[in-house]
C-alpha cells in the first residue's frame, strides 16, 4: 500500500513537474516574442499616428487644398490602423495556433512517458510481490519440516498407501 501510495505521489510530482516545465517554455518561447513583436508593430503604429497628425498640422496651416488633404489623411490613417489591426489579429491567431500545437505535442509525449512509467512501477511491483511469496513459502515449508516425528509419520503413511495402490 505504501509502494502505490509513494508512486501516487511520484506521479503526481512528476505531473506538476511537466505543467510548470510546460508553461515556463510557453511563457519563453511563445507569449514573450509575440508580445514584443505587438509591442513593436504598436509602437509603430503610434508613430504613424503621430505623424499623421503631425501632416494634419501642417496642413492647416496651408489654406490651400486645405480639406482636401485633410481627407486623405484621414483615410490613410484609416487604412493604416485597419490594417494594422489586421496584422495584429492574424500574428495572434498564428501564435496562438502555433502555441497550441505545440502544447498538444508537449502533453501527448507527457501522457506517453506517464504511461511508460505507470507500466514498469506495475511490472516491478509484480516481481517484487512475486519474490515475497517465495520468500514466505520457504519459511512456511521451513517452519512445517522442523517437527521430524510428525514428518516421518507422514512419510510413512504415503508408503504404506504406495504399497496397497
Amino acid at each position: 500500500m505504501e509502494l502505490i501510495n509513494d508512486f501516487s505521489y511520484g506521479l503526481f510530482f512528476w505531473q506538476a513537474f511537466v505543467l510548470i516545465v510546460l508553461i515556463f517554455l510557453l511563457r519563453k518561447f511563445a507569449w514573450k516574442p509575440i508580445l514584443d513583436s505587438l509591442n513593436k508593430r504598436e509602437q509603430g503604429i503610434q508613430e504613424a499616428l503621430e505623424s499623421a497628425e503631425n501632416a494634419r498640422k501642417e496642413m492647416q496651416s496651408l489654406q490651400a487644398n486645405n480639406e482636401q488633404m485633410m481627407q486623405e489623411a484621414r483615410a490613410e490613417r484609416d487604412a493604416m490602423l485597419k490594417e494594422a489591426q489586421d496584422v495584429k489579429k492574424k500574428m495572434i491567431e498564428e501564435a496562438s495556433d502555433e502555441a497550441k500545437e505545440k502544447a498538444d505535442n508537449i502533453i501527448a509525449k507527457a501522457k506517453e512517458s506517464i504511461e511508460n512509467e505507470k507500466r514498469s512501477a506495475k511490472k516491478e511491483i509484480r516481481q517484487d510481490v512475486a519474490e515475497l511469496s517465495l520468500q514466505i513459502a520457504e519459511k512456511v515449508v521451513k517452519e512445517q519440516l522442523k517437527d521430524k516425528k510428525s514428518n516421518q509419520k507422514l512419510v510413512d503413511n504415503y508408503l504404506e498407501e504406495a504399497n496397497f495402490n
